[in-house]
């Protein structure tokens, strides 16, 4: 099923989304990697705020490359989600709404999407020029020394994912691998 989804993303918008459903996101994103999400923990350990709102919010694990000219920035491919999995339980329980990357996720963070009504979308791997067409700007909110992992505020439009891990415990990488199992009778 394709859905199109605005902001706010709101938890409730999230709840009607099922593993392999198609969405096409319109409004703000962040993005984060494993050195500014290892920050934000930091930060909250310390009782500082986060760089923005938790909140109803989705992180893209994102390391763009430097803009072009009259661009707002450059290729903007998903990185594997794997390396953000000791720090999206923590962040998913603050209130996060989603998560945007590539590949599987740990048990800890499948339960704390389960728990928070969250989801994780894929974005599609080898596309990041064609996904930089989606992002109409980027701004640095935080920790502008970490380059490309710095925290970045984007404003999206029909910015393609698909639905990884769903709020019902749905799994697309555990669905497709049955799938395919049972297509070649094992």
């Amino acid at each position: 099923m394709e859905h199109r989804i605005k902001e706010p993303f709101t938890k409730e918008k999230m709840k009607t989304l099922r593993a392999g459903d198609s969405v096409l996101l319109t409004g703000t994103i962040y993005t984060a990697r494993d050195a500014a999400h290892k920050r934000m923990i930091e930060s909250l350990q310390k009782g500082e705020d986060l760089p923005f709102a938790i909140e109803d919010s989705i992180i893209y694990y994102v390391g763009p490359t430097p803009a072009k000219d009259g661009m707002p920035i450059g290729s903007a491919g998903p990185t594997t989600s794997y390396r953000m999995d000791a720090y999206a339980p923590q962040l998913l329980d603050l209130g996060q709404a989603a998560m945007i990357g590539k590949g599987q996720r740990n048990e800890d963070v499948k339960e704390a999407v389960l728990r928070n009504g969250a989801v994780y979308f894929a974005a599609i791997g080898g596309a990041a020029a064609l996904i930089a067409g989606s992002i109409k700007s980027a701004e640095v909110i935080a920790f502008d020394d970490l380059g490309a992992e710095a925290v970045r505020k984007l404003y999206v439009e029909d910015f393609l994912v698909t639905v990884v891990l769903d709020a019902a415990g749905g799994d697309l990488y555990e669905k497709g691998r049955e799938e395919y199992l049972k297509s070649i009778g094992k």
